[in-house]
């Protein structure tokens, strides 16, 4: 195997110009940079990613912990942070929480035990009491919706303002009696509760009354819980014409339970999800949804554990981002 020495031999050059060129500094020269590479290239040259880590007194694995990895939405967003990860030579090792507070507790106290650089943490169980159980002594960066203003950065998706549109969607189609099939109802903030919010927000902007009865809450959001309340709507004899799904998970189950239903879509009923998961569009009809933009949010979730990691960006300020979003229009809404 090819040293740094062999290069810088072969290149005419020395050890700490090979170094630099390895390391990306601005300070070689175009034509002195070319020639390393090239000899590189000629002796097969393989950067010791191992050896460089251990010299700094790391492992370049991270670790992401999400509540589980057989969902659409967290396997395409898991997807999408490994391959921001290989950007900074990063790999990355994923654990499953469960939504339990206790389990992702877990993962934030022992990551540093597991030999991770830093963590990437999607919460759903930990709420804002649990601030200061943030305060630890290497890298994360936080996904989700119920920990805002804590001490450690923090990327979220846009869920009041992807809702709102999602509903006024419907409305531009016609639809007038708009149901939302959401999670089950409680007193913290999640998911569920700030799109409720945007659903809310969009009915009243269109001056539609907020009817209790199409607000369908479940205990799980999974594709057999979205079938049956689907199924349940139509049988009751609930009067709707629209529905609005809190995930394309959901949003699937709906469908199936329309179709078993004997409700057409979008002839009867228009159906809109959330997430854009890749599922979505290869459906019959094709699910129109809300795309928050997951490789943005991975790219940024990864660049701040990064550049954590790294110590380029130092201080005590944390930053709160929240990704874009766009309508993506099929034909579960008629387009």
């Amino acid at each position: 195997m090819a040293t740094i020495q062999d290069v810088a031999k072969a290149a005419g050059v020395s050890a700490m110009t090979v170094s630099n060129v390895i390391n990306d500094h601005p300070n070689v020269r175009k034509a002195t940079r070319e020639k390393v590479l090239d000899a590189m290239a000629r002796l097969d040259y393989r950067v010791n990613v191992a050896a460089r880590n251990l010299r700094k007194g790391r492992t370049g694995t991270v670790g992401l912990a999400v509540p589980e990895v057989n969902s659409p939405y967290y396997a395409q967003l898991a997807a999408a942070i490994i391959a921001a990860a290989e950007r900074h030579s990063l790999r990355v090792c994923i654990e499953q929480t469960g939504a339990s507070r206790e389990n992702e507790l877990d993962a934030l106290s022992l990551s540093r035990n597991r030999l991770y650089d830093g963590l990437i943490l999607s919460t759903v169980g930990m709420g804002p009491a649990d601030v200061e159980l943030l305060k630890v002594d290497h890298p994360v960066v936080i996904l989700g919706e119920r920990i805002f203003g804590g001490p450690v950065d923090h990327v979220a998706m846009p869920n009041v303002d992807g809702a709102q549109a999602a509903t006024e969607h419907l409305i531009e189609r016609g639809c007038r009696r708009i149901a939302m099939v959401r999670g089950p109802v409680g007193e913290e903030v999640d998911v569920s509760s700030l799109r409720f919010t945007g659903y809310q927000k969009a009915l009243r902007s269109a001056g539609l009354p907020l009817d209790p009865g199409l607000v369908q809450s479940m205990e799980t959001l999974t594709m057999r819980a979205g079938a049956r309340c689907a199924r349940e709507m139509v049988h009751g004899g609930l009067d709707f014409d629209g529905v609005f799904c809190v995930t394309d998970t959901v949003a699937m189950g709906v469908l199936r339970g329309l179709a078993d239903a004997g409700v057409q879509v979008p002839e009867q009923v228009k159906v809109i999800g959330f997430d854009n998961v890749e599922e979505s569009e290869f459906l019959i009809p094709s699910l129109s949804t809300i795309d928050p933009d997951h490789d943005t949010m991975a790219r940024r979730a990864v660049d701040l554990l990064a550049g954590r990691i790294e110590q380029t960006q130092p201080g005590t300020d944390r930053e709160e981002f929240v990704s874009h979003f766009s309508v993506v229009i099929r034909g579960s809404t008629g387009g």
